[in-house]
């Protein structure tokens, strides 16, 4: 992988959203905008515990497209994601029979009004947010609820680990909600900074690993046995690399020209490797792969052609891939 900037906040935009600079929509939106959800009841595209740093939730935002889109949060980074939740999701101020009556009224106020302006995007986000919210209302908690979860698939995730069990949970409800129909599902591990290794690389990086590497092959596991990972694409990787380079004593500093990211299930051939580096470890210089390419390759497995997925927007057609982006065939099954 190579890709567009040197800081975080370039990088972090790019990966998330095809653009290091400008606002633009983020790729799991753009996903959802173009398959939709499999449920009706539950949003198409969930974050759980991003990071508010380096874009914060333009790393998941609809930017120009339908604000119903945009990926839906549960909890943030730092929160233990047990006790990640979507706020305001429960009330206990009134009661269901009385809330639904009050949703119903607001409704008919919000179509009466997009009647007269006849399109309105802001009005008609608000309307699909005010079916979606009550409707998440009965199918979230059932979701959410992992009691009921063997203690076989527990141990598998890690969850009863210290060390693993933050991520491992994460790394259940993610299956949980791809079982669910959620069209697009990301996770986050402790946020950006967790991995910016600028001095004690070895000991920072182990101790990541030591968290994530268990409950991630849990998750491919249980995918796998459950007969999900035929069509569940999963993704994991950073927005760029370290340098092969020391920085000070024992660090490593950014590195956007040289990098890896690895796919599974979904498609793609499994234990094959595409590209490399320089015999530094330093510049990818085989079979180069930039964010674009990534990106198109990724809608390419959900069946989607790149530059066929637009959205006309302040007078031009917008893509995730702009006009760029290759697809990798070489990856796909």
């Amino acid at each position: 992988m190579h890709t567009e900037g040197q800081s975080h906040a370039q990088a972090v935009s790019m990966i998330h959203t095809g653009d290091s600079t400008f606002v633009r929509p983020s790729i799991g939106a753009w996903i959802t905008y173009g398959l939709a959800s499999e449920n009706q009841n539950i949003p198409g595209f969930i974050t759980i515990c991003p990071t508010r740093d380096h874009g914060g939730v333009r790393n998941y935002g609809s930017a120009f497209l339908p604000a119903n889109f945009q990926g839906t949060p549960l909890g943030q980074a730092g929160t233990p994601a047990a006790k990640a939740s979507i706020s305001y999701l429960e009330n206990s101020r009134i009661t269901p029979q009385a809330q639904e009556r009050q949703i119903a009224f607001i409704q008919e106020i919000n179509r009466q009004h997009l009647d007269r302006v006849q399109h309105d995007p802001a009005i008609e986000g608000v309307i699909k947010s005010y079916e979606m919210a009550f409707s998440m209302q009965h199918a979230f908690p059932d979701i959410l609820d992992t009691t009921k979860e063997t203690k076989e698939t527990m141990e598998l995730y890690g969850i009863n680990d210290k060390t693993t069990g933050d991520f491992g949970q994460q790394c259940l409800m993610a299956r949980r909600f791809a079982e669910a129909g959620v069209r697009f599902i990301q996770v986050t591990h402790r946020g950006t900074n967790a991995w910016d290794q600028h001095s004690g690389l070895k000991s920072k990086h182990e101790s990541n690993c030591k968290e994530t590497d268990k409950p991630i092959a849990g998750l491919l596991t249980d995918l796998k046995r459950r007969g999900l990972l035929e069509d569940t694409l999963v993704l994991w990787g950073g927005e760029f690399g370290r340098t092969p380079v020391a920085q000070g004593k024992d660090g490593r500093d950014h590195n956007p020209q040289g990098f890896t990211v690895w796919l599974a299930g979904g498609g793609v051939k499994p234990g094959y490797s595409y590209g490399s580096t320089d015999d530094f470890g330093y510049f990818a210089t085989e079979n180069k792969t930039h964010m674009h390419d990534l990106h198109a390759t990724i809608l390419a497995l959900m069946g989607i052609e790149h530059t066929a997925l637009t959205y006309r927007y302040s007078g031009r057609d917008f893509r995730l891939t702009d006009v760029y982006g290759q697809v990798i065939n070489d990856i796909i099954l």
